[in-house]
């Protein structure tokens, strides 16, 4: 976890994470857990990852869920924490969600952002600072068999997503006692966060289309520009351009 920026215990934050990858292994690891020290580096700043409300469904995983301040990814929990919970809280989004775990590979970095602006509205109606972060290495945990558009394995990947929230991926990792067998576990490859620089975002009870476009392009811009200032650093070449879709 790389820190690059204070942040403000008087503010509440939405982080905006990057990529999804097969399980966003980053976020859970860096956020959920004390494995990287994040009390340490963010003082007084309470996080919460969100995740898929039906992940709550679920007995004994929902209790492991919230023992980690886990949340679910809906506009009631997520109100709630920014308006009613003080200040030095914040919210965790995996924004490129299930639509961005179906393009993940090793050696591919693109995310799936510019239709997602419904976090950028949250943050405007909570004065809620916006915070990019983009995790290094996620797509190299898992290997993934990637079905091209109009094919029936995307499709059906599709209609999952539709009614149930998530895409079934059919991918593979290394097996436990060796990395030359296939297994569910993830590839011994660094997992690098960064957290960016925070956007100041005004508080708008009810920001106009217009308003919300504003400070999205803000954030493109603030993510790509982490992207270039730390890829060579952690292993990628100076001319990797990372694609938004």
């Amino acid at each position: 976890l790389v820190k690059t920026h204070n942040l403000l215990t008087t503010r509440n934050y939405i982080f905006g994470y990057h990529p999804h990858g097969i399980m966003g292994l980053g976020a859970f690891c860096n956020f959920s857990t004390e494995a990287t020290g994040v009390d340490q580096k963010f003082p007084g700043i309470r996080p919460y990852l969100a995740t898929l409300a039906g992940n709550f469904r679920m007995p004994i995983l929902r209790d492991y869920l919230m023992a980690g301040g886990i949340c679910p990814v809906n506009r009631d929990s997520i109100d709630y924490i920014l308006s009613k919970n003080g200040s030095g809280n914040a919210v965790i989004i995996v924004v490129g969600g299930a639509a961005e775990s179906l393009n993940c590979t090793p050696g591919k970095n693109s995310v799936t952002l510019k239709n997602r602006k419904g976090f950028v509205k949250l943050a405007l109606r909570h004065g809620a600072d916006l915070v990019p972060v983009y995790s290094f290495g996620e797509n190299e945990v898992y290997q993934q068999v990637i079905f091209e558009e109009g094919s029936w394995g995307r499709w059906v990947q599709k209609k999952f997503q539709k009614h149930i929230g998530f895409a079934p991926c059919i991918f593979h990792g290394r097996g436990l006692f060796s990395s030359n067998t296939w297994g569910l576990l993830p590839y011994s490859k660094p997992i690098t966060t960064v957290v960016g620089e925070p956007i100041t975002i005004p508080k708008i009870e009810n920001p106009s289309q217009k308003e919300v476009d504003f400070y999205h392009s803000m954030y493109v811009d603030s993510l790509i520009k982490l992207f270039d200032k730390y890829k060579s650093r952690f292993g990628l070449p100076e001319n990797e351009v990372l694609e938004v879709n």
